[in-house]
């Protein structure tokens, strides 16, 4: 199999992860997963890679195999894994759980190579661009950076009690963290630089962007300047596109006929990709708000996609 420019990937209630032609919409290779749900998919920065992350596993795939097997399982976690991602060289991946714990593993070994204990479970967790400082989100509502150089918590806070944080996101400069919860709230933090790592938090705006939850929410990327956009995903159907300069609305996204659960900026943030229970994946263009492609085949809940259009990290 040739590798695909660009990489999109979506898993559903029904067992399966789907790659998909994102352009023509046509699944070209399914991977049936029949262990458990998918609750978050990442591609690796070499694009080599599509992580899933399961109950309680985490699963890695060769994307450019027609292998229906994994080539590495991570076990350790003992609840579902909600959230997974990777250092930017791709020598690491990190985890979150609703066993209480975030994780870090080597991708070339099985085990767990650290732990931290959140005490509650975890919905979300983000690593700064600074690359040493995990963030994560959980069911109690609190949200705690973990300093991966001195291996501790450096900072905790609780936007508002017993109200899970479901989704965090970090500005790709490190200058701005927003976290959404289940009262379809974003609270907006500026990130500064403390006198040792620690990243201090001073708040700039609070968001009431949807009546429902908020399932996602998503800063755009470094090459969407001078473009800032926060994107919010909800159980109210729509995806809303928030202009970070005064957090004014830009655009609602409308279309999906159910939860909106994931939602994933192309590298120019020119086009959002959108996952929905109604079982389809959209594309939307951020110019016009319309979805222009959809992609249909699962037959269950699509709960979480995955994007890579950009190029692979140069070799250092």
């Amino acid at each position: 199999m040739t590798q695909p420019s660009v990489i999109l990937a979506t898993a559903s209630y029904d067992h399966t992860i789907r790659f998909w032609e994102a352009k023509s919409g046509r699944c070209y290779h399914t991977i049936q997963y029949p262990d458990s749900q998918v609750n978050r998919l990442e591609i690796t920065p070499d694009k080599r890679y599509l992580v899933a992350a399961g109950n309680p596993h985490i699963r890695l795939f060769d994307v450019n195999s027609n292998s229906p097997q994994p080539v590495m399982s991570y076990e350790s976690h003992t609840n579902n894994v909600m959230a997974v991602g990777f250092q930017c060289d791709g020598n690491w991946m990190y985890s979150g759980s609703e066993d209480g714990t975030v994780k870090i593993w080597d991708l070339r070994a099985p085990g767990c190579q650290r732990e931290y204990e959140s005490r509650a479970a975890v919905n979300t967790v983000v690593l700064h661009p600074n690359q040493t400082e995990l963030i994560s989100g959980d069911q109690n509502g609190n949200i705690r950076v973990w300093d991966l150089a001195a291996n501790s918590c450096s900072c905790e806070l609780v936007p508002e009690v017993d109200t899970a944080v479901r989704s965090l996101t970090v500005m790709w400069d490190g200058s701005l963290v927003v976290a959404a919860n289940n009262h379809g709230t974003c609270y907006v933090w500026r990130l500064l630089r403390g006198t040792q790592t620690m990243t201090n938090f001073e708040p700039l705006h609070k968001l009431q962007a949807h009546n429902g939850y908020i399932l996602k929410c998503l800063l755009s990327p470094e090459f969407c300047e001078p473009h800032r956009y926060l994107a919010t995903a909800s159980s109210d159907h729509t995806v809303k596109i928030w202009n970070v300069d005064g957090f004014t609305l830009e655009k609602t996204l409308i279309g999906h006929q159910r939860w909106v659960w994931d939602c994933v900026f192309s590298v120019d943030g020119a086009y959002l990709i959108t996952a929905s229970s109604d079982a389809t994946a959209r594309l939307w263009s951020m110019s016009t708000g319309e979805d222009i492609r959809v992609y249909q085949g699962h037959h269950k809940a699509t709960v979480c996609c995955a994007l890579h259009d950009g190029a692979e990290p140069s070799p250092s």
